[in-house]
């Protein structure tokens, strides 16, 4: 891991030309100094001097030192901390998670209890991002319904990412209902595009079929591999009846059965024409095998730059320079006091 030393620098140098004041300050400040007179002082030539005369002078030598101290901290001077460029070994995946209304259903289990799709899909790619092999990986997630929505971009940070994929919910609306299958892969790959991974994938989850967007899944599967990003598809459920979550009048939530389907050729067809792999997930256990299978995929290097931090020494000086301006004027208005 090469690292670049910071070292001592000012961040404005121009600044110390106001440094060139302080001669001139001095000069003024010691030719102020009162004056007696009389009609010889021949008889005082011989008298030893005094500290106070031997001084007279200091109060105007620490006003010249104020306005060269005042002149450094204007400059800047500041220190940086080692920066150092971390070379990490990762992949760039994008998961792309279907969020239409139909990811209610409750026909995965967890423990003892059913739980929607959608809420088994968090579970999984949550143990999934949480590994501790994926900490050199950038991971981003797009989500979508009748619209694809790009809601984390690529990043190394795993509690942003974890905070935002728990706050995806299926639609509710029927405006916003839909599965725009096409158009999420392809904001996937707009993100990944960029990328200098070596290995680039998608993770496409999805319970229904193509029927919304622009963008034709098949469309998206060919944008997929011509940037030569792996593409894997996963079914979730299976076509046929579903318990689908349903609010009765009194308040209270009961399940009724509602049919599902789900268009796996479609699946299939994608994920075979990027390179990938299509699973069919009726459980909550099936998705693990899409995690084995990214982990042996051939790992690339990240570069990751920590920019340098700075430590600030103005307030230092400036204190300093204060300091040495209530002396000599404490100074001038005491021991060394001047006579008008």
């Amino acid at each position: 891991m090469p690292e670049i030393s910071g070292g001592f620098e000012l961040r404005d140098p121009l600044f110390l030309l106001a440094g060139l004041l302080a001669p001139l300050l001095f000069l003024l400040a010691a030719r102020s100094v009162g004056a007696v007179r009389y009609s010889s002082v021949a008889p005082l030539g011989a008298a030893p001097r005094s500290w106070r005369v031997r001084l007279a002078h200091l109060p105007a030598l620490l006003l010249a030192a104020c306005v060269l101290v005042l002149a450094v901290a204007l400059a800047g001077p500041r220190t940086g901390d080692a920066t150092s460029v971390v070379e990490r070994e990762g992949i760039a995946i994008a998961m792309v998670v279907d969020r239409s209304s139909s990811m209610q259903a409750r026909d995965f289990v967890r423990g003892d209890a059913s739980v929607s799709r959608l809420d088994a899909v968090k579970r999984v790619f949550d143990d999934f991002v949480s590994r501790p092999g994926r900490s050199g990986d950038l991971i981003g997630l797009v989500a979508f319904a009748r619209y694809a929505d790009g809601v984390c971009p690529l990043t190394t940070d795993r509690g942003n990412l974890l905070a935002i994929l728990d706050q995806v919910e299926t639609a509710t609306q029927r405006s916003e209902d839909g599965t725009a299958i096409g158009d999420g892969l392809a904001l996937a790959v707009e993100r990944l595009r960029g990328q200098q991974a070596l290995s680039k994938v998608a993770i496409l989850l999805s319970d229904g079929v193509d029927n919304a967007g622009v963008i034709s899944p098949l469309q998206a599967a060919e944008l997929a591999a011509s940037h030569g990003v792996r593409v894997y598809t996963i079914g979730a459920g299976r076509t046929g009846y579903a318990p689908f979550p349903v609010q009765t009048r009194g308040g209270r939530t009961v399940l009724q059965r509602a049919y599902v389907e789900m268009d796996e050729r479609t699946l299939q067809r994608i994920a075979a024409s990027s390179g990938g792999r299509y699973f069919e997930a009726g459980d909550a256990e099936a998705l693990a095998e899409v995690i084995d299978e990214i982990d042996r995929l051939e790992r690339s290097e990240i570069t990751e730059v920590r920019y340098l931090e700075y430590r600030h020494h103005h307030v230092v000086l400036v204190a300093s320079a204060l300091g040495l301006l209530g002396v000599s004027v404490l100074l001038s208005a005491s021991w060394l006091r001047r006579l008008p």
